[in-house]
């Protein structure tokens, strides 16, 4: 049997099919939560493989051949390494990205390098991006183990205990029934065809061993809805969606009033409606499988903030009848969402149980939900900022309506972000109080947050006395936003210091001071020009 699945899975078996679909919903408790085994199966693989697919076989059908063929699969080339430091380390001269789990097991230097990384931790001490690297192939190295040994795969419950029973750990009617499930797969891969498809037999044998799992213990099993849901939204990716539909809302309506084409604009409204529904549908579902709002970690709040963006634009819209404030919007939520698809390992999409201090559902709810609103007030000022900074460098007297329109969409957007932030830390304060002990500590989210609210304060002030006019107020609009970007991303993935360690993160830090840097280039070119051209005027 052996001889023939090693046949099958290295001649391409799965090419455009799924036979491992019956799989997908087979509950699985990891990570402190319970799971489908789809989601199980992306998570490890995107970790170890840096992909949720492998070639064209899906995430459940190679992470589950993993169990069956640990011998085979040792050899192959999965486990991705890229950090050329962690390369020198190790001693490995190969450019390749790839590289095989026993290669690596074997070399003498990795348990070296991941000592060297206990000591920093123990010491706990930040780790640097070559740290991080190590501490990343750590766990690819240790989830393979677990994966092709069986102690991760927990799929039973077990009645004296939270902790549920692995493959390794099964007996009886339970391990007969999982070797029922394991032949059914070998049986479906072997069916014949260049696309296999899972048997009748296969999928009575998941069902078989789900209904035999949920005896052990039916008040610890899975809802078995939310297993469903959870698999729908890994095949569906709404966010995905959301951003091709926003994309093609900003198409038309560019086509109905840059074009004059009357005909798109409706359908530039539909289209923006339908990404700003669908964005919210995914949201949805995360909320009701984690049971929490969408804001806990990094991942979430680059996902929620470009929908209240979305949301504060059609505010705004009917307050002050412009489409611009539509297509910046849109436009902050295509970014973030296409972000979220091209950083799968800075920003996490798999759904952790909340840490300690998060647990309070009011204060999440408040708070942080607050907070990261004002960011999204910020980031629409920020667009709208651009904008206008391009108006200007176009020709400030052609565009001179549309700077007057944009400046004041800015000094609104400011407004809100302003009136949230200041109420976003009073009630941080409180929460501080309630969870350590001290309303204020000067801990650098606080401090960053504070500092980016009376940087916008003293702007607004600004203006109000006359000292900031319309192009002064686009460029504090994309400038000032640097603070948030270190507030909301800096403190936690840069910084790596405070209270809040439920936030932090690593990786993405070259990006995002090559996006801060561009924008603070860009207007320093358009000041120089604009200088250049009202100085050339005086002097006429």
């Amino acid at each position: 049997m052996k001889l023939l699945l090693t046949l099958l899975l290295f001649a391409g078996f799965c090419a455009h099919a799924d036979v491992g679909e019956p799989l997908e919903t087979l509950p699985i408790q990891d990570a402190g939560r319970i799971k489908p085994f789809d989601t199980f199966a992306r998570e490890s693989l995107q970790l170890i493989y840096g992909k949720k697919t492998y070639g064209e076989r899906s995430a459940t059908a190679t992470i589950f051949t993993w169990l069956l063929l640990p011998d085979q699969w040792i050899n192959a080339p999965i486990v991705e390494l890229r950090h050329s430091g962690l390369k020198e380390a190790l001693k490995i001269t190969s450019q390749e990205r790839y590289f095989s789990p026993q290669s690596l097991f074997t070399n003498e230097r990795v348990p070296l390098v991941i000592q060297e990384l206990t000591s920093l931790r123990e010491r706990q001490e930040k780790l640097n991006p070559y740290f991080q690297a190590v501490q990343r192939l750590e766990n690819q190295l240790a989830l393979f183990q677990a994966i092709r040994s069986g102690i991760v795969l927990r799929f039973v419950p077990d009645p004296n205990s939270d902790r549920w029973k692995s493959v390794a750990e099964l007996d009886g009617d339970l391990r007969e029934a999982f070797i029922r499930v394991s032949k059914g797969f070998v049986d479906s891969v072997g069916s014949g065809g260049s696309e296999p498809q899972p048997s009748d037999e296969f999928r009575a044998a998941v069902a078989d061993f789900i209904s035999k799992a949920r005896a052990q213990a039916p008040d610890k099993y899975a809802d078995m809805n939310k297993i469903s849901w959870e698999e729908h939204l890994n095949r569906f990716h709404p966010f995905k969606w959301a951003w091709i539909i926003y994309l093609s809302g900003i198409f038309f309506f560019f086509l109905g009033f840059n074009v004059k084409q009357k005909w798109a604009v409706p359908l530039g409204w539909a289209f923006l409606l339908g990404g700003f529904g669908l964005h919210a549908y995914g949201m949805g579902l995360r909320i009701y499988l984690a049971g929490r709002p969408p804001v806990s970690n990094m991942y979430e709040t680059v996902v929620w903030v470009p929908w209240c963006c979305v949301l504060l634009g059609l505010i705004l819209e009917r307050i002050q009848k412009t489409k611009l404030l539509l297509m910046c919007a849109a436009t902050v939520a295509i970014f973030c969402l296409i972000l979220t698809d091209l950083a799968p390992t800075v920003l996490d999409s798999s759904i952790q149980p909340l840490e300690p201090v998060l647990r309070s559902t009011f204060w999440l709810s408040t708070h942080v939900l607050i907070i990261t609103l004002s960011y999204a007030a910020f980031f629409l000022a920020f667009a709208l900022g651009d904008v206008v900074l391009f108006y200007y460098l176009k020709d400030e007297h052609r565009f001179q309506h549309q700077i007057a329109i944009g400046v004041n969409s800015i000094y609104r957007a400011i407004q809100v972000g302003i009136v949230l932030l200041a109420f976003g830390i009073i009630l941080g304060g409180i929460w501080a109080d309630y969870s350590w002990g001290r309303f204020w500590g000067w801990d650098p989210k606080e401090t960053w947050a504070l500092i980016s609210l009376l940087c916008y304060v003293a702007v607004l002030h600004g203006r109000l006395v006359g000292w900031v006019k319309n192009f002064q107020l686009a460029a504090a609009a994309v400038i000032g936003f640097s603070l948030v970007v270190m507030s909301w991303y800096g403190v936690n993935f840069v910084l790596g210091a405070g209270l809040h360690t439920y936030g932090f993160g690593a990786g993405g830090i070259e990006y995002v001071i090559g996006f801060v840097v561009i924008h603070f280039l860009y207007v320093a070119y358009v000041s120089t020009v604009r200088y250049g051209r009202v100085k050339s005027q005086t002097s006429r």
